[in-house]
C-alpha cells in the first residue's frame, strides 16, 4: 500500500507551524526566521521587498550577527547551494546589485565560488567571513525553486504530528493478495512497526478506528464487515500482533493519535481469544469504478457540490472554494485546522486531511471569501455544517485563501508509466505498459495530436505535477531499446488519472509518422500559471465606437476586423466596434511565459514591439443558441506586467524586446481606447447577445486551472447602443445560475458545449 505521508514526528499531537519570514507578502524578516541550522551554528534566511516566498535577499547569521552576502563573482552554483541552505530544492536564478533592497550589518562574504555539489555554504571558496570590499548596494539575491527538500518543514503547514512507532497503515486481503483489483477496500488491518509489519487485535475494536484507518488509506467513510468470514480464515494462519487496545474518537488525522497499547517483547500470549482487526472501506466516486463499486456510488442522489478543490497539482489537494448563494468564493484561513480540512477532503471523496494549507499556499483566488473562522469537531458530512464567521470584505483578503492536501488511495497508476531520456525525472519521452498478465510490454506513444491536455494527464499518473509542454518530437531523447508505439489516437479532457482513461484506439494503433522521433513527450512541474480575466472590468468600461476606415490601416493589417472590411470603400466610412478593457490577471504558482521562444516572436510595426503569441485570446458575440455572429480576430498578443500588487515587482515588458509573460501577482492590461481591442460589430444586428472572452483557447501554454479560461455577458443591442450586463468568469457560479444566465452556456471552459 502507499506510504500515508512522511509525518513530521512529535509526540504532541496537532501543531500549527509558525509564519516565518518565507510567508507570502512579508516585507521584512519575521521575528524567528531561520530556515535550517547549517554547518558552524550558521542561520540563513530570505528578506527584502518586494518578493515571493521563494526569493530573496540571502542573509547568514554568524556568531549571533544578521549579515548579508556580496555579488561578486556570484554564479548560478552559488545560489543552488544556498537555497539547499534555506530548504528549496535547487535555484532557478540569482539577483544581483541588491534587488530586494540592501541589506544591514556585516556582509559576511564576498568572491564566494560554488561548484554546486557543496553540502554546505562553509565548503565554497571566498575571501573568508567578515572580509569584504563591498557595500550593501552589492548585497546578492537568490530565487528558488518553490519545492522543499523532503522532511524540510514548510511554511503554512498545519499537519498532523504522531507516535512515530506507528509508520504506516495497509489493508491485507483475506484471500487473493497480489491479484485484487486496487485501490483495496477490505481487508486485516497491519500497522508498520520499527521490526516490520503487525496485525492489530479486534479487542474493542470500533467503527471510530475503522473511520480512522479509512481515512489514512484515502476513503471518505467505512462499511460493516462480515467478521464472520474473517475469524474463520483466521483460525487456520498465523498471526503476528503488535498492537492492541485502539481506542479512536473517529476525529483523528492518523492511527497514532489515538488511545492504543503495543504489545511487549516478553508477551507469549497476544490477542487471546480475540483475531486480526478487518476494515471496510468506502471509496470515494473518483475511485469507485477502479473497485468494482461504481453502481453502489451511483445509486445515490447526486446534487451539485457546495465545495470543490482549485489549483492543486495533484488530485485532492488545492484552494478550497465553496458555493453561497449561486456564486463561489474561497474560505480565509483563520482557525484554519485539520478537522476542518478533513471535512472538506471526506466530503469531495477522499480520506482525512494529511495537510491543512494557508496563507495562500495553492495560489490565491478572485472574487469572494464567502467564509471565515470555520471550526469543525471533524464529524460533519459538509463545511457548511460547521459553525464559522460570514465575511466582510474588510476582513481578510485572498493572500490567505485556504487549502488542504487529502490522504488517497493507492491506485497503481503510477507503475504503469514511466519517462525515458530527459535531463531530469521530470521530463523525456513517454513509455507506456500495455498487455495482460505474462505479456506486459514498455512502449511509445504516437505524438499525432499529441498536446498540452495529454501531458497534464502523463504528468498527473506520474505524481510530478502539472505539464509544461506536450511533445510530439522527441528525437533529442533516446528511448534505448524501446521502439514499439503501443498507442495512438490519444485524446483526454485532462481531468483523467491516468492515460488509460483517455479515449485512444486501442489496439488497433494508426499513426501518421511512425518514428520514433514523433513520439510524445513531457515536460512536468510542480507549478503552474492560472489566468483570470477581470470580469468586471469588461462590464465597466465597454461602450460603441465608430471609428473612421482612415484610422483603421493599421488594425486591418493585423486581421483585426470583420471580413467585410476588404470590401469596404477605403479610406471612406467607418466600422463599428465594441469596445472593452481587459485585464488579466496571473492567480497561479508560476509565471505565464509566452509557448515560442524569441527567434519567433514578430515584429508589428503599427504597435512598435514584438508579438509573442498568435492566438493568446479570442473575443465573440454570440447569438442565445450560440451562433457565432462576430468576432474580435485580435490575433496577436504582448505579454507584459502592466500591474502588480503591492509586494511583487515587475519581471517582464515589451519594450526594447524584453522579455514576455505575466507575473504570478500581476496583469497585463489591454485598455479599450488601443488597436484591435474589440470587436467588429458592423453587420450584427440588433438583438440579444452573448459577449465572450477566452484566454488561452487553444491550450498553448500550461496552467493549472483551464475551466476559469472563459467570461461571458448577457448583451443587449438596439443598433445604436449597447448594453454588457451580468459578467463573470465560466466557472464562477453555479449550475443554477448559468442555466437562469441563458439558454446556450456558451464556453465555460476552453471548449465549446
Amino acid at each position: 500500500m502507499l506510504p500515508v505521508s512522511a509525518w513530521q514526528r512529535s509526540p504532541w499531537g496537532l501543531r500549527l507551524c509558525l509564519l516565518c519570514s518565507l510567508c507570502l507578502g512579508s516585507p521584512s524578516p519575521s521575528t524567528d526566521p531561520e530556515k535550517r541550522a547549517g554547518s558552524q551554528g550558521l542561520r540563513f534566511r530570505l528578506a527584502g521587498f518586494p518578493r515571493k516566498p521563494y526569493e530573496g535577499r540571502v542573509e547568514i547569521q554568524r556568531a549571533g550577527e544578521w549579515g548579508t552576502i556580496c555579488d561578486d563573482d556570484f554564479t548560478l552554483q552559488a545560489a543552488h547551494v544556498l537555497c539547499r541552505e534555506l530548504g528549496f530544492t535547487e535555484a532557478t536564478g540569482w539577483t544581483h546589485s541588491a534587488k530586494y533592497g540592501p541589506g544591514t550589518g556585516r556582509i559576511w562574504l564576498d568572491n564566494l565560488g560554488c561548484t554546486g555539489t557543496e553540502q554546505s555554504v562553509t565548503e565554497c571558496a571566498s575571501r573568508g567571513w567578515g572580509n569584504s570590499d563591498c557595500t550593501h548596494d552589492e548585497d546578492a539575491g537568490v530565487i528558488c525553486k518553490d519545492q522543499r527538500l523532503p522532511g524540510f518543514k514548510d511554511s503554512n503547514v498545519i499537519e498532523v504530528e504522531h507516535n512515530p512507532q506507528v509508520e504506516e497503515v495497509r489493508l491485507r486481503p483475506g484471500v487473493g493478495w497480489g491479484r485484487r483489483p486496487l485501490p483495496v477496500t477490505e481487508g486485516l488491518v497491519e500497522v508498520k512497526l520499527p521490526d516490520g509489519w503487525s496485525q492489530v487485535c479486534d479487542k474493542g475494536w470500533s467503527a471510530h478506528n475503522s473511520h480512522v484507518v479509512c481515512g489514512m488509506l484515502g476513503f471518505p467513510s467505512e462499511k460493516r464487515v462480515n467478521t464472520a468470514f474473517y475469524r474463520l480464515l483466521a483460525q487456520r494462519q498465523q498471526h503476528s500482533f503488535g498492537l492492541h487496545g485502539v481506542a479512536c474518537v473517529g476525529t483523528e488525522a492518523h492511527l497514532s493519535l489515538c488511545s492504543l497499547e503495543f504489545y511487549r517483547a516478553n508477551d507469549t500470549t497476544r490477542c487471546p481469544g480475540g483475531a486480526p482487526a478487518v476494515v471496510s472501506c468506502v471509496p470515494g466516486p473518483l475511485y469507485a469504478a477502479s473497485s468494482g463499486q461504481k453502481k453502489q456510488q451511483q445509486s445515490k442522489p447526486q446534487g451539485e457540490a457546495r465545495v470543490r478543490l482549485k489549483g492543486g497539482a495533484h488530485p485532492g489537494e488545492g484552494r478550497v472554494e465553496v458555493l453561497k448563494a449561486g456564486t463561489w468564493g474561497t474560505v480565509c484561513d483563520r482557525k484554519w485546522d485539520l478537522q476542518a480540512a478533513s471535512v472538506v477532503c471526506r466530503e469531495l471523496g477522499f480520506g482525512s486531511a494529511r495537510e491543512a494549507l494557508s496563507g495562500a499556499r495553492m495560489g490565491q483566488g478572485m472574487g469572494a471569501i464567502h467564509l471565515s473562522e470555520v471550526r469543525c469537531s471533524g464529524q460533519e458530512p459538509s463545511l457548511w455544517k460547521c459553525p464559522h464567521k460570514n465575511i466582510t470584505a474588510d476582513d481578510c483578503s485572498h493572500s490567505r485563501d485556504a487549502a488542504v492536501r487529502c490522504n488517497l488511495p493507492y491506485i497503481g497508476v503510477e507503475a504503469k508509466i514511466r519517462l525515458s531520456g530527459g535531463r531530469s525525472r521530470h521530463e523525456g519521452r513517454v513509455e507506456v505498459q500495455v498487455g495482460g498478465p505474462g505479456s506486459l510490454r514498455w512502449g511509445l506513444i504516437c505524438g499525432d495530436d499529441w498536446g498540452t491536455l495529454e501531458a497534464m494527464v502523463a504528468c498527473r499518473q506520474l505524481g510530478l505535477g502539472y505539464a509544461n509542454h506536450g511533445l510530439q518530437e522527441t528525437w533529442y531523447w533516446d528511448s534505448g531499446n524501446i521502439t514499439e508505439v503501443v498507442m495512438s489516437g490519444v485524446r483526454c479532457t485532462g481531468t483523467e488519472l491516468s492515460l488509460d482513461q483517455c479515449t485512444h484506439h486501442g489496439t488497433h494503433i494508426t499513426c501518421k509518422r511512425t518514428e520514433t522521433r514523433f513520439t510524445a513527450g513531457v515536460i512536468c512541474s510542480e507549478t503552474a500559471s492560472d489566468l483570470l480575466l477581470h470580469s468586471a472590468l469588461v462590464q465597466e468600461t465597454a461602450y460603441i465606437e465608430d471609428r473612421p476606415l482612415h484610422m483603421l490601416y493599421c488594425a486591418a493589417e493585423e486581421n483585426c476586423l470583420a471580413s467585410s472590411a476588404r470590401s469596404a470603400n477605403w479610406p471612406y466610412g467607418h466600422r463599428r466596434l465594441l469596445r472593452f478593457s481587459s485585464q488579466i490577471h496571473n492567480l497561479g504558482r508560476a509565471d505565464f511565459r509566452p509557448k515560442a521562444g524569441r527567434h519567433s516572436w514578430v515584429w508589428h510595426e503599427c504597435h512598435g514591439h514584438y508579438h509573442s503569441m498568435d492566438i493568446f485570446t479570442h473575443y465573440d458575440i454570440l447569438t442565445l443558441n450560440g451562433t457565432k455572429v462576430a468576432e474580435g480576430h485580435k490575433a496577436s498578443f504582448c505579454l507584459e506586467d502592466t500591474e502588480c500588487q503591492e509586494d511583487v515587482s515587475k519581471r517582464y515588458e515589451c519594450a526594447n524586446f524584453g522579455e514576455q509573460g505575466i507575473t504570478v501577482g500581476c496583469w497585463d492590461l489591454y485598455r479599450h481606447d488601443i488597436d484591435c481591442q474589440w470587436i467588429d460589430i458592423t453587420d450584427v444586428k440588433p438583438g440579444n447577445y452573448i459577449l465572450q472572452v477566452v484566454i488561452n483557447p487553444n491550450f498553448e501554454v500550461a496552467e493549472s486551472d483551464f475551466t476559469n479560461n472563459a467570461m461571458k455577458c448577457n448583451c443587449k443591442y438596439d443598433g445604436h447602443r449597447i448594453w454588457v450586463h451580468n459578467c463573470h468568469i465560466g466557472d464562477a457560479f453555479s449550475e443554477e445560475a448559468n442555466r437562469r444566465f441563458e439558454r446556450y452556456p456558451g464556453q465555460t471552459s476552453n471548449q465549446i458545449i
